[in-house]
């Protein structure tokens, strides 16, 4: 028997008129969150990072704007593109929806490249601590497409199926909330454990390595439970969706960083 949940608005308050939205406030809670684990690390003993407060003052901004232009740009053009080729101005309303993990985590890579180029700091290093951080956000992400009734599963029958008052009878996967407690909550403790209890953090590239691997394992065996999107379906008559391709060439990727850098000299 599935379990009958009352649908929670998608506005969390209203602030002189403004609608806060729980997708907003999961962006805020994962930087203020982020922002304060990252410090930790880069403050320890062990860090291989070093950075001033204006420094990590300036790297969230960066990181702020390269997950939300990534995020917009790569859901535009892996999930949508005609659709906004004929509606060019839709592409900037954000608060419609909308963002892509893979397109967001291009953006955080361009962010750190660009922000450690300019401080003359190791990319591969700080790329390696942003991914300790990065599940922290995706946990958060996750519980608003929850809330928002986004990315929902798959018909199921499991006693854990979900259904929504108002919304279809079918009992579906909660799959936003497999995607939470795998790709945050599990891959976070996995990435954290990895960079205080082992040496791979002296070797740049690696953990950052393990995290796309670890992010793409993930997300391929979640995508079993999740719904396709409907404008895109299977791409394949044996069930591959696009998530499943992006995070395939994700994995492919994390693992060629992660061989480079173990080939590397051991600092």
């Amino acid at each position: 028997m599935a379990i009958i949940l009352e649908p929670i608005s998608p506005v969390a308050f209203s602030f002189f008129g403004l609608d806060v939205r729980w997708y907003a406030l999961a962006y805020i809670a994962a930087f203020v969150v982020g922002y304060y684990v990252f410090r930790r690390l880069i403050n320890h003993p062990t860090s291989m990072v070093k950075m001033s407060r204006s420094q990590l003052d300036d790297f969230l901004t960066a990181i702020v704007l390269g997950v939300i232009l990534g995020g917009r740009l790569g859901y535009v053009l892996f999930y949508n593109l005609g659709y906004f080729l004929h509606h060019p101005l839709e592409i900037f309303a954000v608060w419609h929806g909308g963002m892509s993990f893979h397109g967001g985590l291009l953006g955080v890579i361009v962010a750190v490249f660009l922000f450690s180029r300019r401080n003359k700091i190791n990319p591969w290093s700080v790329l390696d601590v942003t991914s300790v951080v990065a599940p922290i956000g995706l946990f958060f992400g996750r519980i608003a497409n929850f809330i928002n009734r986004e990315v929902m599963g798959r018909e199921s029958d499991v006693p854990w199926a979900v259904v929504f008052n108002g919304d279809s009878p079918v009992p579906r996967h909660p799959s936003p909330l497999y995607e939470a407690a795998t790709e945050g909550v599990l891959l976070f403790i996995i990435m954290y454990c990895l960079y205080r209890f082992t040496k791979l953090r002296t070797r740049p590239g690696a953990l950052g390595g393990i995290m796309g691997m670890g992010y793409a394992t993930f997300r391929i065996l979640c995508e079993q439970f999740r719904a396709p999107d409907v404008h895109i379906g299977f791409l394949t008559s044996w069930g591959l969706t696009m998530g499943q391709l992006l995070s395939g060439l994700m994995f492919i990727a994390g693992a060629l960083i992660f061989i480079s850098a173990m080939r590397k000299k051991h600092l």
